[in-house]
């Protein structure tokens, strides 16, 4: 898998503008046979979780129009991200128990500064599995 440099820019900057809550949003790519996924863009989305600290809750309305503009021929969604401010990028008891399970990729932000890190991940049908990637110039 792929990530645009700008992107990647992009999660580390609303990681630390959240915190200490979870950021959450949409990231947005390309398939191909040859070359996989490619994310491309990613769009920041309200988290709308009660206890948004330790939990993310994409807006839903933000959902609904990033799949309309889908269909309608813009950017495919490749999955979704959030940030763990206090914990590891690796998915929690939490995002095993509410993951739909239906192959998208889920990027997790954790730290930042020099300590950021994110890690990638297949939502598959048994379970989370992590994804190496690249960062390319975008």
């Amino acid at each position: 898998m792929e990530i645009e440099s700008q992107a990647l820019n992009s999660l580390q900057s609303q990681s630390t503008a959240a915190h200490p809550h979870e950021c959450c949003g949409i990231l947005f790519g390309v398939t191909s046979a040859a070359s996989g996924q490619a994310i491309t863009a990613v769009q920041p989305a309200a988290n709308v979780h009660p206890n948004p600290q330790t939990h993310f809750e994409i807006d839903p309305q933000a959902l609904i129009d990033a799949y309309r503009n889908a269909r309608a021929g813009g950017p495919a969604i490749i999955g979704y991200y959030h940030s763990h401010p206090t914990g590891d990028a690796h998915p929690s008891a939490t995002d095993h128990a509410m993951a739909a399970h239906d192959g998208k990729v889920w990027a997790i932000i954790a730290g930042s500064g020099a300590e950021f890190r994110v890690t990638f991940w297949r939502d598959g049908k048994d379970g989370f599995h992590p994804l190496s990637y690249d960062v390319r110039s975008g």
